[in-house]
């Protein structure tokens, strides 16, 4: 009788451990895309960039993310998010954010800020290529010259 009174401790620890993981899996099964006129947001789990649209210099389309050393991050199955460094910039703490949803279809590359750059995907294949071009009209709008 008096093991049963300790049990319900790691039980609730257990149950504690199991939701913790299940939402922490939830948060990162896909990318939550936030785009309004002024900026866009992309947040993936603990991953998290805003991206002001007037300091966006290029919306690209790309086959392949360049080869990057993980700084943190994960890939699994098709998904590859995190923070990464390219190899050409080792020396410098330039930081390349990566938010994949399937790695097998083509990426949306944005360079911010001069030389910060964003690589991103959705799941569903169309509404990347909706939101490229939503991007790409905002971008040539903004550098327009009057």
């Amino acid at each position: 009788m008096h093991s049963s009174k300790k049990n319900w401790v790691w039980t609730i620890t257990l149950i504690v451990t199991i939701i913790c993981c299940a939402a922490v899996l939830i948060l990162h099964v896909k990318n939550w895309v936030t785009n309004d006129d002024s900026s866009l947001g992309l947040r993936s789990g603990f991953y998290n960039v805003e991206i002001p649209l007037n300091e966006l210099d290029s919306v690209l389309f790309v086959e392949r993310i360049p080869p990057m050393q993980r700084l943190h991050g994960f890939s699994a199955l098709e998904k590859e998010k995190g923070v990464f460094r390219e190899f050409k910039d080792s020396l410098t703490d330039k930081r390349v954010h990566v938010f994949v949803d399937n790695i097998n279809q083509q990426k949306v590359k944005l360079v911010y800020k001069d030389s910060s750059y964003v690589y991103f995907n959705l799941k569903d294949s169309v509404e990347t290529i909706q939101l490229y071009e939503k991007l790409s009209i905002n971008n040539s709008t903004l550098s327009k010259p009057n």
